[in-house]
């Protein structure tokens, strides 16, 4: 009998707690991309970048009863003969729940990055880098679940072949 009524509670209670944090990721990222390249240089042995960007996106529909916050970060992501596969965080932002509504929709013009855009092997001249928001949902409750601007709608900017 406890069973009957058991089962089906749990069942229900752990849907609501997962399952809206796994279908709302349908974030609308309206622009992501450069918006100036200010230098690339070598500095102690490693190429840096410092750059801009522009970022409009509408975060509240990532929003619920379950989520506490969401940790928003943009990756810039390239590729050189020594690492195939590089990515680097820029710039990274906490949006909570309890913020006013118009603090979840992002329309922000000439951002600086946070953190430069460094290789280490020295390889960054003349390579195409990919802009990508990407988000950490943190629930109340549940697992934390991570999610990304959908790579069909990323921004690429290639990089001058010599420092400037």
């Amino acid at each position: 009998m406890i069973n009957n009524y058991f089962l089906p509670t749990i069942t229900i209670c752990l849907l609501s707690t997962y399952l809206p944090t796994y279908l709302s990721t349908n974030k609308v990222v309206e622009r992501l991309e450069l918006n100036t390249l200010r230098s690339l240089k070598t500095h102690g042995g490693v190429d840096r970048a410092l750059l801009s960007f522009d970022l409009h996106v509408d975060l509240t529909p990532a929003f619920h009863w379950n989520i506490k916050q969401l940790f928003v970060y943009v990756v810039a992501s390239y590729a050189t003969e020594t690492n195939p596969t590089n990515k680097v965080v820029l710039w990274d932002k906490i949006v909570e729940a309890i913020d006013p509504p118009e603090a979840k929709i992002l329309k922000e013009d000439n951002v600086f990055v946070e953190y430069a855009l460094v290789d280490y092997t020295d390889e960054l001249r003349g390579k195409e880098v990919e802009l990508q928001l990407m988000w950490d949902f943190m629930p109340i409750t549940g697992a934390r679940f991570m999610d990304g601007q959908d790579e069909s709608t990323t921004s690429k900017f290639r990089l001058p072949d010599t420092y400037r």
